[in-house]
């Protein structure tokens, strides 16, 4: 899709459609009573009529407007004026690309009021309008054997005003390359279990290392991952006739000896809880508990793609969890890559018990900082809903930088508490620690567990299990929490 600055008036574009925006005081936005004016008035009879009220995120298309080049105008409400915040202007923009992608509008030229430039300068902006058009015109990876709906036509994209037009085409080309990097994590999270496999996931990273020659990787199969001594990853996936892979993607993007971010996904390609089995219900949605696998790999073809001044490493734990005869039992102890006992009071909680390894592996590129993205929790979408990934970690900067840039990609995170008193939930007996503490505070002591795995090196933990997919009638990925990942090299390129 092609994003520019409009420059001249916006009722002299030769677009196929303008779209402005309306208060709902009925009051129309500088640059559409400009395209009133040009209209001879028409906008503002409609208004009068009652035909339209300006409620946030509510649209209208006019058609046959002869008295300018674009022929069509689009209306999209924005509430309330003294009301209107980013989030709220980033939803009508939204509503605004759903309400033209049901049509066969190529091109537009777009001028929504927008708020105080400290909320939403000119780079965020653009970024804006690139990010969300490409992921409101998203479409599902789906296996369906009828006819496909026609792709959406919208092409080419101007935006305004903006004071910085470097700043805004630049917002242009990082929102393009989130939303493409959310689509790779999307279509990956979509795909059935059958499919996206731990070995599909390898493939996919070899292949797109072979696309691009500053990306490298590596695949471990289980042979190299026995020797790894990778024992708790290995436990998760001994119950299943899937065999595991450990994935290392690798981008060079900066300096050969600067320290790398890392970067740990979960990769648990369906999960039925084992031994510990899930209850049926909605236990399809499981494939999408490799979501963090997936940000991981999106986030690599991102810092390609715009080639990030960094070094960034995708450490990706590819496993299934399946209760056949083979499978650990509740119980059983076993031994992590670094040494510590695990004793797997829970098969269900496996996730933890493959993000260690990893995170243990980590520590040979000797990180700048790590973070681990993992569908981890249910006892995290108790407590911060569907609304905000959990954060935890080990270093309070690394953990702001991460909530700052949720902020900013309106991807927003939220801290958690992550102090000692919650290792005694985790104590066992028989092994140096259990994989479970008991219901209370489930979010906060698994990640007291992958803390176990990480001393030393800067460290944080994203939750994204009430994030990166949705249930129900638009059950699909959310390609969560990669607008935040994004963000957060972006900003880390910059510094």
């Amino acid at each position: 899709m092609e994003f520019a600055v409009w420059t001249k008036g916006l009722a002299a574009l030769a677009v196929d459609c303008l779209v402005v925006s309306v208060f709902e005081e009925t009051e129309l936005g500088a640059e559409a009573r400009a395209v009133d004016a040009a209209s001879g008035g028409r906008l503002q009879r409609l208004l009068a009529r009652g035909d339209f009220t300006g409620r946030a995120g509510d649209t209208l298309l006019i058609t046959e407007i002869t008295e300018l080049p674009a022929r069509r105008v689009l209306l999209v409400g924005l509430g309330a004026r003294a009301q209107l915040t980013r989030r709220g202007w980033r939803r009508a923009l939204g509503s605004a690309v759903t309400a033209l992608s049901r049509t066969r509008i190529a091109s537009i030229a777009l001028a929504l009021e927008r708020p105080a430039a400290r909320e939403l300068d000119d780079y965020y902006f653009g970024r804006a309008v690139a990010e969300l058009a490409g992921s409101t015109l998203y479409r599902i990876n789906d296996l369906k054997t009828g006819k496909k709906p026609p792709a959406p036509a919208l092409k080419k994209v101007l935006a305004g005003p903006v004071r910085k037009p470097d700043a805004a085409a630049r917002g242009f080309r990082h929102g393009a390359a989130i939303a493409a990097a959310a689509a790779v994590q999307r279509d990956l999270a979509n795909l059935p279990a059958n499919v996206c496999t731990p070995t599909f996931l390898a493939e996919e990273a070899r292949a797109l290392a072979k696309r691009h020659k500053s990306l490298t990787a590596r695949v471990l199969d289980e042979a190299a991952i026995r020797r790894e001594k990778m024992g708790c990853l290995l436990a998760v996936s001994q119950g299943s006739q899937q065999p595991p892979r450990f994935i290392v993607l690798e981008y060079r993007g900066g300096k050969s000896a600067a320290a790398p971010v890392v970067l740990v996904g979960k990769g648990v390609t369906f999960d039925t809880g084992g031994i510990s089995l899930k209850d049926p219900p909605a236990m399809d949605e499981m494939k999408f508990d490799m979501s963090g696998a997936a940000a991981v790999i999106a986030c690599l073809t991102l810092a390609e793609e715009l080639r990030l001044p960094l070094h960034v490493v995708g450490l990706i734990a590819a496993v299934e969890n399946m209760p056949d005869g083979k499978a650990v039992k509740p119980g059983d102890i076993a031994t992590s890559a670094s040494g510590q006992t695990v004793e797997i009071l829970n098969t269900d909680a496996e996730g933890r018990l493959i993000l260690c390894d990893a995170l243990h592996y980590a520590r040979r590129f000797r990180p700048a900082a790590v973070v681990d993205i993992a569908t981890l929790t249910g006892a995290c979408v108790v407590a911060l809903g569907h609304h905000h990934s959990g954060v935890m970690g080990n270093d309070e900067a690394l953990i702001g930088q991460l909530l700052e840039a949720g902020v900013r990609a309106e991807d927003r995170a939220w801290q958690l508490p992550l102090t000692e008193e919650y290792f005694d939930q985790l104590k066992s007996n028989f092994a140096d620690f259990a994989n479970v503490g008991g219901r209370d505070g489930g979010a906060i002591t698994a990640a007291t567990f992958l803390g176990k795995f990480t001393q030393g090196m800067p460290w944080a933990h994203l939750d994204v299990a009430g994030t990166a997919y949705q249930g129900g009638a638009g059950k699909g990925s959310t390609g969560r929490p990669t607008p935040l990942l994004a963000d957060f090299l972006i900003h880390r390129a910059e510094r």
